[in-house]
């Protein structure tokens, strides 16, 4: 049984009948649908990190509010492995459908409360304790919701044609975080920014709520995936799941080669794209909000369609080889593609750098961003005044015990005299506003960033159809959760909050990719020489 509405109107048809193009048609859109209203559920919260710094944790220095709230963004995804493991293991004792269901209620309704949850000004420390525990709840959801939803089509769709169909739940992430930056632009645009610091923020959040009912109506639509009912229908349900996905040494060796090959790689260059794209254009280049939030829409759309575009593509060349182009082109482009973004987004900071660079010479140079007391010393606190002015600097070690110096092109300026400091940034150029980019600016940005997405794309677009290929059906929710879970969460979840930290303590806007670059140079060496390619595979 495909549908329920198809099990009504003809209830001899079998339960692992071969589906129509029409019962795929609705699947895929089902399916995808749902995806990307869960995806705007998760990632409204990082759409709105800055703002959220200045809400939960009006406490700590701008550097730290917005350290901490991407902390917080990283929480979420820490429990995702956790989510999976629970939701996996129900995907395969009772179901693909149900697991799923309960997922997208969890996130709908967790994403709803943020919006109506009191600020730190209206409740105190209790605002950031809600705020972990909501993120906790969307984390667990969503750690359950990707992996049935890239199954329970890949189950369905014939074997020649697996990446095409996932392709379209690979869009997911993708379109979720475009239309949470849609919701935003036009909910931002319509109350005006004071009312929107004030309580507009939460309408995005709100609108989850209607969102949720749609899915759940949508989702309802559809019956149990083929492959379930049949393993149902023979008796070979697993009793317990989870402890046979870690049998076996070989089966957790699989486990683990897929969690850094595939979770690991394509999560981390994927979330370049989607979030560390963000991060960087306003908190680095301090790009006008406004047009930020339109380029990246346009290239989130062209995101989406590469990766289902590569979902096609592994149908045709592999999943393996399809993958491998978009880790090794994200490698070559990364370093230089954001240098050339920061350029163009604010022409006249990149200008400063070049021509007046600002160099710290010290002996004690240690930075903690997160001090509540104040830095512990002089340099210290010299590289604080530069990083909450935003000027990019960097450092030279001078003898033990001697003051540090401060130079801005070439220039000595006072290291502990805050006002000449902040003069000698002004007239370097360092603090002028950007101000609006000009349109050949903009669709310049908009071409790196699509370059960008290209390589994210080709990495993300076959892993949904890889992933459950490798897999046994008896145990292939809680392995594919557990893994892939494990390898967003830990290692993708916490990239924002571990670039801007390495950003803060280096003084260097890109040093932070070093991070992305590393883990995506790893999972390349790991699928080249432990993933098995799948394509056609029989996956009953």
């Amino acid at each position: 049984m495909i549908l329920n509405a198809t099990a009504a109107s003809n209830p001899a048809k079998p339960a692992t009948a071969e589906p129509t193009v029409h019962d795929l048609k609705l699947i895929v859109t089902v399916s995808t649908l749902g995806t990307v209203f869960e995806w705007y559920d998760f990632y409204i919260y990082a759409t709105l990190a800055p703002l959220f710094a200045k809400l939960f944790f009006p406490g700590s220095s701008p550097t730290a509010g917005l350290l901490l709230a991407l902390a917080t963004f990283g929480i979420g995804f820490a429990a995702r492995p956790v989510g999976g493991a629970i939701f996996g293991a129900l995907g395969d004792r009772i179901g693909r459908k149900t697991s799923f269901l309960v997922t997208i209620s969890m996130m709908g309704l967790a994403t709803t409360a943020i919006g109506l949850l009191g600020t730190y000004n209206q409740i105190g420390i209790a605002a950031p304790i809600c705020l972990v525990l909501l993120r906790t709840l969307q984390g667990l959801a969503v750690g359950g919701q990707y992996g049935g939803a890239a199954i329970y089509v890949t189950e369905h769709a014939p074997a020649h044609r697996r990446g095409f169909y996932t392709g379209f739940i690979q869009t997911g992430a993708s379109l979720g975080f475009m239309l949470s930056m849609i919701a935003v632009l036009v909910t931002s645009t319509l109350v005006g920014e004071e009312e929107w610091i004030a309580w507009g923020w939460r309408i995005p959040f709100i609108l989850s709520l209607g969102l949720l009912a749609v899915s759940i109506w949508m989702r309802l639509k559809l019956g149990e995936s083929p492959v379930f009912a049949a393993m149902q229908k023979a008796g070979e349900v697993a009793r317990q799941p989870l402890r046979e996905a870690f049998a076996t040494r070989a089966r957790v060796g699989r486990l683990v080669t897929v969690m850094i090959g595939i979770a690991v790689g394509q999560s981390v260059a994927g979330y370049v794209g989607l979030i560390q794209a963000m991060n960087y254009l306003t908190t680095a280049a301090h790009m006008e909000p406004t047009s930020m939030r339109i380029v990246l829409i346009a290239s989130m759309a062209f995101g989406a369609a590469a990766s289902w575009a590569s979902g096609w593509l592994s149908d045709v060349i592999g999943r393996k080889r399809t993958l491998l182009m978009g880790y090794a082109l994200f490698l070559v482009i990364v370093f230089p593609l954001f240098s050339a973004i920061g350029s163009l987004a604010n022409p006249g900071l990149a200008g400063a750098v070049k021509a007046a660079p600002v160099v710290v010479t010290g002996s004690d140079c240690r930075y903690d961003p997160f001090s509540q007391k104040g830095q512990a010393t002089a340099c210290g606190k010299l590289l604080d005044t530069l990083t909450k002015a935003g000027a990019p600097y960097s450092k030279q070690e001078a003898v033990a015990g001697s003051e540090p110096v401060l130079t801005i092109g070439g220039r000595p300026v006072s290291a502990v005299d805050k006002p000449a400091i902040t003069a000698a940034l002004a007239q370097a150029g360092y603090t002028t506003p950007p101000g609006r980019q000009s349109v050949s600016s903009l669709a310049a940005i908009l071409v790196l960033l699509c370059l960008l997405g290209v390589s994210t794309g080709l990495a993300y677009g076959p892993v949904g159809a890889w992933m459950t290929e490798i897999f046994p059906a008896r145990t292939r929710y809680s392995s594919l959760a557990i893994s892939y879970n494990f390898g967003v969460g830990m290692f993708a979840g916490f990239m924002p909050f571990i670039v801007q930290t390495i950003v803060a303590l280096t003084g260097n806007p890109l040093a932070g990719l070093w991070y992305p670059f590393t883990m995506v140079a790893i999972g390349l060496v790991v699928a080249v020489v432990f993933l098995p390619e799948t394509r056609g595979k029989p996956i009953d």
